[in-house]
Order: C-alpha cells, then structure tokens, then sequence
C-alpha cells in the first residue's frame, strides 16, 4: 500500500511539474513574441528615417541643380543679350557641324 501511495504522490508531482512547465513556455513564447515585436518596431524605425534622410538628401540635391541650371540659363540669356551677332554665329555653327554629321556616310 505504501509503493501505491508513492506512485500516486510521484503521479501528481508529475502532473503538477508538467503543468508548471506548460505555464513557463506560456510565458517565455509570450516573451519571446514581445522581443520580435520590439526589434521589429525598432527595424521599421530605423528603416523609414533612412528613406526620410534619403528623401531630404535626394529634394535638396534636385533643389540645388534646379538653382545651377536657373543660373546657367540667365547668364547664356545674358550672354546672348549682350553679343547677339556671336550668338546666331555659334548657332549657324552648331547646325553646320549637325548637318555634316547627320548626312550619310557612302
């Protein structure tokens, strides 16, 4: 009678163990879910202030060729306004040398 007794005592600690262990990988799967969610979160972050960062960099870029191009095309206007006569020259040149360039080769 004492072995049964033993052998039932060693049921239930079993049992108590085994739902104590369920209760552990409860936990640690919950706490594992909160990592991944963090590093995920903290992923994402990083992941969109570099395309913000990019963004900007790439809008100040475009800003800055658009000024350099505004100034580039005043001075040739001012350019033009100033010495006309050499300016449809150069014209008449650049076509002369496109027109040579552009006939067939025999």
């Amino acid at each position: 009678m004492l072995d049964i007794k033993r052998i039932d005592d060693a049921s239930q600690d079993f049992a108590a163990d085994l739902v104590a262990l369920r209760e552990d990988i409860t936990k640690l799967t919950a706490s594992v879910t909160d990592l991944m969610r963090g590093q995920a979160s903290a992923t994402t972050n990083t992941v969109l202030g570099a395309v913000d960062t990019a963004r900007q960099k790439i809008s100040t870029t475009a800003a800055d060729a658009q000024e350099r191009v505004t100034a580039v095309s005043a001075d040739i206007e001012a350019s033009i306004e100033r010495n006309p006569m050499v300016a449809v020259l150069i014209a008449a040149g650049v076509g002369l040398l496109l027109g040579f360039l552009s006939r067939p080769h025999k």
